[in-house]
C-alpha cells in the first residue's frame, strides 16, 4: 500500500461501525488520490437472491448525481426520438443506431428505449446484457415517457441491485462533492434500499454498510443505525 493510503488509513478507527453523520465526516479525510475519486455504497443484505423475489433491485435519482456525464442513447422513432435529444439525450434515432451498436459501438452509459422499439433492441441482448444497458421496464427505460426517462439518468440515476451473494455496491459520487452533498445522497440511496425490502426477507435486512474512496480504506457504518432511520 502507498504512503497516501496508509496516511489516509490513520483516520478510520479499525473495527468501529460509525454512525452516519461521524462516517461521513471522516470520508473526505481518506482520499489517497490525486484525481477525484468516486464514492461507493458496499454492502450486504440479508436477503437469498436464488428466490427470484428476494432479487432486490430498483432504481434512484441522487439529489446531488453522481458528478460525470452520462451519456444517454435514446431508441426511438420520430416525435420521440426528438423528445429525447431535446430532454439532452446525447443520441436518438432508430434502424441506424441499432445497426451501429450491433457492429460493437458503445460510446454510452445508458440507454432509453420506447416499448416499440424492443423487439429490434432485444436482439442485442447478448451485446448489451452482460454490460448492464438492456433497457428494462421495471427501471423506468423502457417507456413512451422519454423525456422523463432521459432527464432522471441525465440527473444521476443509479440502479441498484444484489449479486449473486447478496451483496451490493452502488456509486454515490464523488469526493469533491464534501460531507453534506455525499451524506444527502447516501440517505436518498439508502431510502430507496430499504423500501425495497422484499416482504419474505426475514431477520436483520441491512446486514453490513461502508463507504470508500476509489483508492481509499473502507468506513464501516452502523447498519442498524440507518436502517432505524427509515421506520
Amino acid at each position: 500500500m502507498g504512503k497516501k493510503y496508509e496516511a489516509a488509513k490513520t483516520k478510520v478507527e479499525e473495527g468501529k461501525a460509525y454512525d452516519v453523520e461521524s462516517g461521513f465526516k471522516v470520508l473526505p479525510q481518506t482520499v489517497a488520490a490525486k484525481f477525484d475519486e468516486t464514492v461507493e455504497l458496499s454492502g450486504r443484505l440479508g436477503v437469498d437472491p436464488k428466490h427470484p423475489e428476494q432479487n432486490v433491485r430498483g432504481t434512484v435519482v441522487l439529489p446531488h448525481g453522481l458528478g460525470k456525464k452520462i451519456r444517454v442513447l435514446a431508441f426511438a422513432k420520430g416525435e420521440k426520438a426528438k423528445e429525447a435529444l431535446d430532454a439532452g439525450a446525447d443520441f436518438a434515432g432508430a434502424e441506424e443506431l441499432l445497426d451501429k451498436v450491433g457492429k460493437g459501438w458503445l460510446d454510452f452509459d445508458s440507454i432509453v428505449a420506447t416499448p416499440d422499439m424492443m423487439g429490434a433492441v432485444g436482439k442485442l441482448g447478448k451485446l448489451l446484457g452482460p454490460r448492464g444497458l438492456m433497457p428494462n421496464p421495471k427501471l423506468g427505460t423502457v417507456t413512451f415517457d422519454v423525456k422523463k426517462a432521459v432527464t432522471d439518468l441525465k440527473a444521476g440515476k443509479v440502479e441498484f441491485r444484489v449479486d449473486k451473494q447478496g451483496n451490493i455496491h452502488v456509486p454515490v459520487g464523488r469526493a469533491s462533492f464534501g460531507e453534506k452533498k455525499l451524506k444527502e445522497n447516501f440517505l436518498a440511496l439508502m431510502e430507496a434500499i430499504v423500501k425495497a425490502k422484499p416482504s419474505s426477507s426475514k431477520g436483520m435486512y441491512l446486514k453490513s454498510l461502508f463507504v470508500c474512496t476509489t483508492m481509499g480504506p473502507s468506513i464501516k457504518l452502523d447498519a442498524v443505525e440507518v436502517g432505524n432511520m427509515f421506520k
